[in-house]
């Protein structure tokens, strides 16, 4: 989408364990695990689950059952008076198994050689973000793989066309360019191998579109069907193209006077959807060639562009009106907040519920003739002016949305991106690339604590929950293989909510543990986070040491009761008998 246009063009960018339950360990941690060689499994005894939903399709056959240990705690006390909202939560009742893939990252090719930052690969690998997209937004449009730097195809234009018509420098992009600056293909495949991730390849389809050889589709398509072969499988999921419904896109418009085998001088749906099964019939003969499969997404818009300005129209109607049932799977983009707006906090945070599912609604009916996994390759807020995106309601945000993406059964997600640049604090990077005030190179931002913790405490399967009152407090109730209840509380609010838990079809074991995670008081928009209490020692960020902080803990005989700080959230784990 139009949405973040102006920040892309400037190229911005759980291993098994012993169930364990010690006391007060103070060199602590959580210890999840992903499959593994687990303890016996205690799996949701007497209850199915759902069947997946086709949106989410097969980013579920990965799925593997959680198990998490806790070694550590630090007593605290129940909160004293009236809870505001009990929230229950049924751990029998399933709505959905939580795909490993709705946690995941965009890698761009402007933030260093990666593997080369020890710092930044800590990180990554702490978020444990199980997917990385590459090469990054709409560059990927500009992007030759295979190229070293400067040594483009003799058929590429040495101007773009933007969408009224003027010459614009094209900004390519090299795969093979090894200079300490960018990410080579090469190094981003080994990010994938060090944090046991995988990946989603971004494949250049605007060179069919403004390439000048003779037949421009079938040479766009080779490049990438090479890729494929390059690639031997690393790579599960591959879209084609990005975000080309926006006529700030290379190729919406291109210099007819170049083409030479009769294109229009604008892009349709249409038109990339008969280009898109060249693409999809070249790529998928150069897996079966190197033995492996993979999945291949269309791209499709989330409005259907028919207001005016800077989107074209009924996209998603001409795309699949071409291309039929030849996608794997659909990638949308969103960006939440409104483009380039001052927004406040509330504004920010009244989104992640709303939006989400009316995206997914808007899917579901613009794809009901050819229904597919859904994937939201890109999504963050684009508020500006006041360090909205790199402070602790950015993190708030995210924990909502991530709640609400798995109950709404995407099928992946990953959010825009790792790191990028600090423009006057609106930057999208989820780490500081060096440029930020008063900050470390690579210091996290208030969103990686609240992703980090939200991966330790939010189990295999989402369950359901309700609130008996109305407050600024959501809940999102999961289960854990392994026998335990986590539950995320967020507060999207400006006051402190006592929100006591209710456990259905569940026997609750001897204690309940926890981490409370809210923003500095200097200014809603503090770029500070605490947890349990402990900040960070510089201007933004959080505790250097947040991963020997213990979890507060409490007797479940006294009942569950926490206080979810205003801007904030609470992550809970109970144990199970």
């Amino acid at each position: 989408m139009n949405a973040h246009l102006n920040i892309k063009k400037a190229w911005l960018f759980f291993i098994g364990a012993t169930l364990l339950f010690a006391s007060c360990k103070k060199e602590d941690k959580l210890q999840p695990s992903d499959g593994g060689n687990p303890p016996p499994v205690v799996t949701n005894p007497g209850t199915p689950d759902p069947d997946a939903a086709i949106t989410q399709g097969f980013f579920l056959n990965d799925w593997q059952p959680r198990h998490i240990s806790i070694l550590g705690y630090t007593d605290a006390a129940i909160p004293a008076g009236t809870a505001d909202a009990t929230v229950t939560i049924d751990v029998q009742n399933v709505i959905t198994k939580v795909s490993p893939y709705v946690f995941g990252n965009n890698i761009n090719t402007y933030m260093t050689q990666v593997v080369t930052e020890p710092v930044l690969m800590n990180n990554i690998a702490q978020l444990n973000p199980k997917i990385l997209r590459a090469p990054g937004g709409s560059l990927a449009d500009a992007f030759f793989w295979s190229a070293p730097d400067g040594q483009l195809p003799a058929d590429v234009p040495a101007k773009f066309l933007d969408a009224q018509g003027n010459q614009i420098d094209p900004n390519y992009w090299y795969g093979k360019n090894t200079a300490p600056w960018t990410l080579s293909i090469d190094n981003y495949y080994k990010v994938l191998q060090q944090s046991n991730a995988t990946g989603m390849i971004t494949v250049n389809y605007a060179y069919a579109r403004y390439g000048t050889s003779q037949n421009p589709v079938a040479t766009a398509a080779h490049l990438a069907a090479d890729w494929v072969r390059y690639d031997k499988g690393k790579t599960k999921f591959w879209e084609i193209g990005n975000e080309n419904y926006g006529i700030w896109e290379a190729g919406y418009r291109i210099d007819k006077t170049l083409n030479k085998d009769g294109q229009p001088e604008l892009l349709t749906g249409g038109l990339y959807g008969k280009h898109f099964k060249i693409f999809v019939d070249s790529m998928r003969k150069a897996a079966t060639e190197v033995g492996t499969q993979i999945k291949i997404a269309a791209v499709l818009n989330n409005t259907d562009g028919t207001g005016g300005g800077v989107e074209i129209p009924n996209w998603n109607r001409d795309v699949l009106g071409e291309i039929g049932n030849a996608a794997d799977f659909y990638v949308v983009h969103n960006y939440y907040s409104p483009y380039q707006e001052n927004s406040t906090a509330a504004a920010i945070l009244n989104t992640p519920v709303t939006v989400t599912k009316e995206l997914m609604d808007y899917i579901i009916n613009s794809t009901a003739a050819y229904p597919k996994p859904i994937a939201l390759s890109e999504w963050n807020i684009q508020a500006t002016g006041s360090n909205q995106n790199v402070s602790n309601i950015a993190g708030v945000h995210l924990a909502m949305t991530l709640g609400e993406v798995i109950k709404n059964k995407f099928g992946e997600a990953s959010r825009f991106n790792l790191a990028n640049n600090w423009l006057n604090g609106d930057d999208m990077g989820m780490f500081n690339i060096g440029d930020e005030p008063g900050a470390v190179k690579w210091q996290p931002r208030p969103a990686f604590y609240y992703q980090y913790y939200f991966r330790q405490f939010f189990g295999d399967r989402m369950v359901s929950t309700t609130m008996d009152t109305s407050t600024d407090v959501l809940a999102y109730g999961s289960s854990f293989s392994s026998g335990e209840a986590g539950i995320v509380l967020v507060n999207k609010g400006d006051a402190a909510k006592i929100i006591s838990i209710k456990l259905r079809n569940f026997t609750a074991g001897n204690r309940y543990y926890y981490y409370v995670l809210n923003g500095g008081t200097e200014t809603v928009f503090s770029r500070k986070v605490f947890i349990n209490g402990k900040g960070p020692s510089r201007v933004s960020g959080g505790p250097d040491d947040f991963q020997q902080i213990t979890p507060l803990s409490a007797i479940t005989a006294n009942g569950i009761k926490v206080t979810v700080p205003a801007y904030g959230a609470v992550y809970l784990l109970a144990e199970g008998k």
